[in-house]
């Protein structure tokens, strides 16, 4: 029984994989499942018997370089004693130095950012994104919207607003980057680019 749940995972594997490379390769919209299961060596049902559909798969390898909202709440967490947005600014920068770090989840980033189209076989896939993005500018308002951190925001910035730009930010900085990585250093030029936003967003901002 464990020898035939340790072959099934590395059959996972291997779809995961395959389809990564694929994807990245032909982009989303034009990779079937039958070329991802030629490319893997496995049968198509094997897909199927591991993935419900494409948009199901494409989720999944999303899921192995992302957070989960529970996660990120709780990152988020871990300094709202000293400033709620210490943890925040910390994720931010995080989540572009690991891009130097990091090739499957720079190789993920890129497919989703650069060769994704959501096409109608993709809408739970695009859907499951939607709610995810919204997740995360949900958990960022609330650390602007803390009561020792609402009134330090820029006149006329609400929590809200404030979410936004900085989740606007991160995306552009992502997408900038995997389009050429020699516009900015990752590891020397994130944190001051962070800081810039947030002193941007606070009014007594002085990390970095």
């Amino acid at each position: 029984m464990r020898r035939t749940k340790e072959q099934a995972e590395l059959t996972r594997n291997a779809i995961l994989m395959a389809a990564e490379e694929l994807f990245l390769e032909k982009g989303v919209a034009h990779t079937s499942l039958e070329h991802i299961a030629r490319h893997a060596g496995v049968t198509r049902g094997a897909v199927y018997w591991h993935f419900e559909n494409k948009a199901h798969l494409f989720h999944e390898m999303l899921n192995q370089v992302r957070l989960p909202p529970e996660q990120m709440a709780m990152r988020l967490s871990a300094c709202a004693e000293r400033d709620p947005l210490l943890a925040l600014r910390d994720l931010c920068v995080e989540a572009i130095e690991n891009l130097a770090h990091d090739e499957q989840k720079r190789r993920i980033f890129t497919i989703l950012l650069r060769r994704c189209e959501f096409t109608d076989e993709l809408r739970e896939a695009e859907q499951r994104h939607a709610a995810f993005i919204g997740q995360f500018i949900s958990l960022c308002e609330q650390q602007f919207d803390n009561p020792c951190v609402r009134p330090r925001l820029q006149p006329g910035m609400s929590p809200r607003l404030a979410a936004r730009i900085l989740h606007a930010m991160i995306i552009g900085l992502l997408n900038d980057w995997l389009r050429d990585p020699t516009l900015f250093d990752p590891l020397n030029d994130t944190a001051p680019m962070i800081d810039a936003c947030f002193r941007g967003l606070v009014q007594d901002w002085q990390q970095g």
